[in-house]
C-alpha cells in the first residue's frame, strides 16, 4: 500500500510574504525607536535650555527684588541732584538741602528699579519693568502681556514666563508678583493697600533670538544625524535580513529536497512518488490518458552486499539510480521503492512504449560497468515488471492496483530467469 501523504511544506511565495512582513515590521520598529531616542534628546535639550533661561530670569528678578528691599529698608536713598537728575513728582518733599548748599533728591524703590532697567536696556540685551494694575507713575503702566500676568497673580499664581516677538527679535519674558511690605505703605497707603497684598510685579525680559536660532540649527543637526543613522541601521538590517533570508531559503530548499528525496540515490522517495502518482492519476482520468508503471529490482543484490560490503552496495545503488534517471524522459518519475527496488511512473504511455522504455533501462544497466571508488568494477543486471492501464472519468482503477500488477510482472521476470522484462495489464 502507498504511504499516507505528508503535509506539504509552505510555498516559497508565502515565505517571501513572511520575510517582507518581517522586514517592514523590523524597519518600522527601528525607525520608531530611533526617532523616539533622537526626539527625546532634542526635547531634553530644549528643556535644559528652557530651564536655563528660566533660572537666568529668576536670578535677575531676585537681584532687583533684593536691591529694592535694601532701598526700602533704608526708606529710600538720596542722590545729588545734578543736571539730568529729576525729583520724583510722586513723593512728598523728595528733596533735601545740606548745609553746604547741595541738593539731594530721594530715589524710592520703584524709581530706582525703573532707572536701573533703563540703564540695563541701554547697555545690555535685557531690562526690567516694574508695573501695577494701579500705577502711580504712568511709566509703570503694564503692557497687554503684563496686565494678563498681573491679573493671574491676583488669583494666586506665583510666576509666569513666555516668549514673544518684538520687531524682528525674540524675547524671553518672566514676571513674578511684588507684595506690599510695610516700607511700601509710605507711598501706597493712600491707594488702600495693606501688607501682603499683590502690589504689582516686575517683568524681566531679555533677547533670545540667537538662542532660538542655535536651538533651531541644533534641531536640523539632530534630524540629519537621525536620518544618517536610520539609513545606516536600515541598510544594515536589510543586508543582514537578506543574508539570513538567503540562508534560510537555502536551508528550506534542502529540507524540501530531503522531504521528497531519497538520501542515497537522490531520486524521489517512496512517499513523494505516491503523492505524485495520485496527482497524475487524477489528471489521466480527466483527459482519458494511458498510464504505465515500471518496477525494477537489481538481480542478486544481496550477493553484492555479502561479497563486497554495504559501502560497495551503496555505490551500486547510486550508479544504478543515475542510469535509470538518464534513460527516463523528463516527464517520467523515477523513485527508490525500497532496498534494491526502483519504481518509475510513465504518464501518457501505453503498454508497448512502456515495454520499450523498460528494455532500454534494462539494457543500459547490463551494459554499464559500475566503477568502484576503491578501484575495480562490478556488473549487475535488473529484472523489470511493467503494468499499464487506460484511465477515464468512469475508471475505478487505483494507483495501488497499477503498482500491484507491476509487482506481479516483476515476480514473473525473476521466476523466468531474471535480467528480463515482463508485463501485465490492469483489469478494467
Amino acid at each position: 500500500m502507498p504511504p499516507e501523504t505528508s503535509p506539504s511544506l509552505p510555498p516559497s511565495q508565502d515565505n517571501s510574504k513572511l520575510w517582507r512582513s518581517f522586514i517592514v515590521s523590523t524597519t518600522l520598529i527601528v525607525l520608531l525607536v530611533t526617532l523616539a531616542i533622537f526626539l527625546g534628546m532634542f526635547i531634553n535639550n530644549s528643556r535644559l535650555i528652557e530651564n536655563e533661561l528660566r533660572s537666568r530670569a529668576r536670578s535677575q528678578f531676585s537681584a532687583i527684588v533684593l536691591t529694592r528691599q535694601w532701598n526700602a529698608e533704608h526708606a529710600g536713598v538720596y542722590v545729588e541732584k545734578r543736571e539730568g537728575v529729576e525729583s520724583n513728582p510722586y513723593l512728598d518733599n523728595p528733596d533735601i538741602e545740606t548745609i553746604d548748599g547741595k541738593v539731594y533728591t530721594k530715589k524710592n524703590p520703584a524709581l530706582m528699579t525703573r532707572e536701573i532697567s533703563e540703564l540695563a536696556s541701554e547697555n545690555s540685551d535685557h531690562f526690567f519693568h516694574i508695573t501695577s494694575l494701579k500705577p502711580i507713575n504712568p511709566n509703570n503702566v503694564p503692557d497687554d502681556s503684563e496686565r494678563e500676568a498681573l491679573e493671574a497673580f491676583e488669583t494666586g499664581l506665583s510666576e509666569l514666563f513666555w516668549t514673544e516677538t518684538i520687531g524682528e527679535r525674540r524675547y524671553y519674558r518672566y514676571m513674578a508678583p511684588l507684595f506690599v511690605e510695610k516700607a511700601c505703605l509710605q507711598c501706597h497707603a493712600k491707594q488702600g493697600y495693606k501688607t501682603g497684598d499683590v502690589r504689582g510685579g516686575i517683568s524681566v525680559m531679555f533677547e533670545v533670538s540667537e538662542v532660538e536660532r542655535k536651538l533651531k540649527n541644533n534641531g536640523y543637526i539632530v534630524f540629519a544625524i537621525f536620518f544618517v543613522t536610520s539609513v545606516i541601521m536600515l541598510g544594515s538590517i536589510y543586508f543582514f535580513a537578506m543574508r539570513l533570508s538567503k540562508q534560510l531559503s537555502s536551508a528550506l530548499t534542502k529540507i524540501r529536497e530531503m522531504a521528497v528525496t531519497d538520501d542515497l540515490t537522490k531520486l524521489s522517495n517512496r512517499r513523494h512518488f505516491f503523492d505524485l502518482l495520485g496527482t497524475e492519476f487524477n489528471r489521466a482520468r480527466r483527459y482519458n490518458h494511458n498510464v504505465s508503471c515500471v518496477l525494477l529490482d537489481l538481480d542478486h543484490f544481496k550477493k553484492v552486499n555479502d561479497t563486497h560490503g554495504h559501502q560497495v552496495g551503496d555505490q551500486v545503488l547510486r550508479r544504478a539510480a543515475e542510469i535509470i534517471k538518464t534513460n527516463c524522459r523528463n516527464t517520467d518519475t523515477p523513485a527508490r521503492y525500497g532496498g534494491e527496488e526502483f519504481i518509475i511512473f510513465l504518464p501518457e504511455t501505453e503498454m508497448r512504449n512502456a515495454i520499450q522504455a523498460a528494455n532500454k533501462i534494462r539494457a543500459a544497466i547490463e551494459a554499464t560497468p559500475i566503477i568502484l571508488e576503491g578501484g575495480g568494477e562490478i556488473r549487475v543486471t535488473a529484472s523489470l515488471g511493467v503494468a499499464s492501464a487506460t484511465l477515464d472519468s468512469a475508471s475505478d482503477i487505483s494507483e495501488t492496483a497499477l503498482v500491484k500488477v507491476a509487482d506481479e510482472a516483476l515476480y514473473r521476470a525473476k521466476q523466468n530467469g531474471r535480467n528480463r522484462v515482463e508485463d501485465g495489464l490492469v483489469a478494467q
